[in-house]
């Protein structure tokens, strides 16, 4: 091992038509070290995603400092950032990104959930605020551009690359991503919370047909009536909609920090039986179309 919490899982291989993605961080609300938590990990929210040479990552959790020890050792960097939302645990980690201090590289943040007259530079603005932080945004040695948008636009931050993007159902709002690229297609979906007694539409119709849905499965269905209201989903619920939207493989994302590794054993073995070839998302795991 040389110290880095991935080096265990294969390196993954690119090619200018490769499409993959790679999870650096897979729980929610809050990171959870320990021994309860080694199989699947206890970084929150971050994930990679390839499309040939251009690397799209999603949301900032703890999980993006170990993408960053990883990207350090080819640079200059070039990429995006976009947020699904901006609540802490998903923007944590971003000032533990070595490329942001890297002169030579050039980091695109994006943001769709923002409304009225916030903008995504003057909310991380305010994260970075005394008597919070040490240090403010200027910090920052990289090229870095703020860019917002309104969740339900299609953006094409590369050519070949298509985002298509909707609205989802959580507090202050959030951003479901469907990246598509090469023919295939990869959905992005967490912090929301389903409807009791029909499928959500919006959620629907942008992972049909998907080849891989990630999804926010925080909790079981037995737990989620204490946390009605949260904005959060179970992995009962995601199959529901996997398998109304025909989605090819569903992965359970966004665990709660109380499920220890065999409670995610469970759960990986009920969701696979209920529908073969899902699978449960643990830290430095690689998926492919």
């Amino acid at each position: 091992m040389d110290g880095n919490p991935f080096a265990q899982e294969q390196k993954v291989v690119t090619s200018s038509t490769d499409f993959s993605v790679r999870f650096w961080g897979v729980r929610g609300s809050i990171a959870c070290p320990g021994p309860d938590f080694v199989r699947y990990g206890g970084n929150t929210s971050c994930l990679e995603i390839r499309c040939g040479d251009k690397r799209l990552v999603f949301d900032a959790g703890t999980g993006i400092r170990a993408l960053g020890l990883e990207m350090a050792q080819c640079r200059p960097n070039d990429l995006d950032i976009f947020f699904t939302h901006t609540h802490f645990d998903h923007v944590c980690g971003l000032t533990f990104f070595s490329s942001l201090f890297c002169p030579d590289s050039t980091v695109r943040l994006w943001a769709g959930h923002l409304e009225d007259e916030m903008t995504l530079r003057g909310v991380l603005t305010n994260l970075m605020m005394a008597p919070l932080y040490p240090v403010s945004l200027e910090i920052f040695q990289a090229k870095v551009s703020f860019n917002d948008f309104r969740a339900g636009q299609t953006l094409t931050p590369h050519p070949g690359v298509t985002l298509r993007t909707a609205l989802l159902n959580h507090p202050n709002g959030a951003t479901g991503y469907r990246v598509e690229f090469g023919g295939k297609s990869i959905c992005y979906i967490t912090d929301t919370e389903h409807y009791p007694d029909h499928v959500d539409e919006t959620i629907a119709e942008l992972v049909r047909g998907a080849d891989i849905m990630i999804y926010d499965a925080t909790y079981t269905d037995d737990e989620y009536p204490t946390y009605r209201g949260w904005g959060h989903s179970t992995w009962q619920e995601g199959l529901k909609l996997a398998k109304a939207a025909g989605v090819k493989q569903y992965v359970v994302f966004h665990h709660d920090p109380s499920h220890s590794d065999a409670f995610m054993d469970g759960i990986a073995r009920d969701v696979d039986q209920a529908k073969p070839g899902s699978v449960v998302a643990r830290e430095g795991m690689v998926l492919r179309p």
